[in-house]
């Protein structure tokens, strides 16, 4: 496999998830009937620039495609973390109605709708109709397409070169990362910033969070390596903040090597210094990672097969892309979870990739009390665990799988 960054030939393992549908793919009930279609879920690291990545198995155009069944506005914690940002960011660089906000993967609106409210001119950009109609709707201008310097070429030629060039959770997401990021030096002005957030790799293997594996997930991001991406194509980092979401992610600042008007913050360097220190520029440090995956497996299907015995149910919260990959590599059915509650519509009435488990309404816990729920998303278990709080009244308890298995 060649690196899709430094095109370095890749040769080490980092975590081997066997095979796995793709991770959005849910099922109709017809479907349940039909062949389906298994990826390899293998990722490498790379020995050169250390960019964690998988090969492209499922093709990006295969994945974002109309019936993309991610919605970011049916979490009030994601909807309360983007206002904030958006409050943080007009108070520190000043955007108003003279000024243009653009959003890479800006999906159904849920973090423009909040510039727009103050009154700055926005644009979305992403490749799902589905969810951009739903923002569009919210009145927020919204182009259907790929990023990448094609795009950024022609948006630019129009004359919409951006103030704020944002993209949440999409970096990990591109085959293409050089193309991607090329794009960003394309679109954003000369005095311009970049914002973007990703999960940070750090986390992942501190936390054992290798649920966030799945094929949508084209790589796994350190601050190191992102800076090396973005130094090649001109952009330079001038403040980075660790921010929650997602178990642990970072938000980078980035501006074109050319502006001298943003002097690079003591983040910049402390950050690369943490993730040196914690040995991320040692190819040792990506090599034992598979033993906390099959750690995770065991414990988990022992106990669901204790609960089987005793003759409890148990059900799951959230049929989010993480729970899928959790699910098929430990090869969990619907004989040992009965049903999995999710509040999106898009995906009630549905099943889950490979486990068909039946994605239901949340009354279907009241109407069957199990005894247990898991937590699929684990990076809102507080928000599920408060939002569910009437299942105490029947001493159900809630699972958390991730980084080890918790009965809360």
């Amino acid at each position: 496999m060649e690196c899709r960054f430094c095109k370095h030939k890749v040769e080490t393992e980092f975590a081997d998830l066997v095979n796995s549908p793709a991770s959005n793919s849910y099922l109709t009930a017809e479907q349940l009937n039909e062949p389906e279609v298994f990826y390899p879920l293998k990722v490498m690291a790379c020995e050169k620039c250390f960019l964690v990545q998988v090969d492209e198995y499922k093709k990006s155009e295969d994945i974002f495609n109309a019936d993309y069944a991610y919605f970011s506005s049916f979490s009030t914690s994601w909807l309360a973390h983007s206002k904030k940002y958006t409050e943080m960011m007009i108070a520190r660089f000043g955007y108003n109605e003279k000024s243009l906000v653009t959003e890479v993967a800006s999906n159904d609106g849920y973090l423009l709708q909040y510039f727009k409210e103050k009154n700055v001119p926005v644009l979305g950009i992403e490749p799902t109709a589905n969810t951009a109609a739903v923002a569009i709707k919210k009145g927020i201008p919204s182009v259907v397409d790929f990023f990448g310097v094609r795009l950024a070429t022609k948006l630019a030629g129009e004359g919409k070169k951006t103030d704020l060039l944002l993209g949440n959770n999409v970096l990990a997401h591109v085959p293409d990362i050089n193309d991607f990021v090329g794009g960003m030096k394309v679109l954003v002005k000369e005095g311009g910033v970049v914002t973007m957030e990703f999960p940070h790799l750090y986390q992942l293997v501190l936390n054992n969070q290798f649920d966030t594996i799945y094929h949508e997930h084209f790589s796994y991001l350190s601050f190191t390596t992102v800076s090396k991406i973005f130094e090649a194509q001109g952009l330079v980092m001038f403040d980075v903040e660790e921010v929650p979401t997602h178990g642990g992610s970072l938000r980078i600042f980035a501006k074109h090597k050319e502006d001298s008007s943003k002097p690079i913050g003591p983040n910049v360097a402390a950050m690369l210094q943490k993730e040196k220190d914690a040995g991320m520029l040692n190819i040792e440090y990506y090599k034992n990672f598979q033993v906390k995956v099959e750690t995770v497996k065991n414990d988990l299907l022992e106990f669901l097969l204790k609960q089987k015995r005793a003759g409890k149910k148990v059900a799951a919260y959230g049929a989010a892309a993480k729970g899928n990959t959790l699910l098929n590599y430990c090869g969990i059915k619907n004989d040992m979870i009965s049903f999995a509650v999710d509040a999106n519509p898009a995906k009630q009435n549905k099943f889950m990739p490979a486990s068909h488990i039946p994605i239901v309404q949340e009354d279907r816990i009241k109407k069957d009390k199990p005894d247990f729920i898991i937590i699929l998303p684990w990076n809102i278990k507080d928000e599920i665990v408060k939002q569910l709080d009437y299942v105490n009244a029947w001493g159900c308890k809630f699972v958390v799988p991730i980084p080890k298995l918790q009965i809360l």
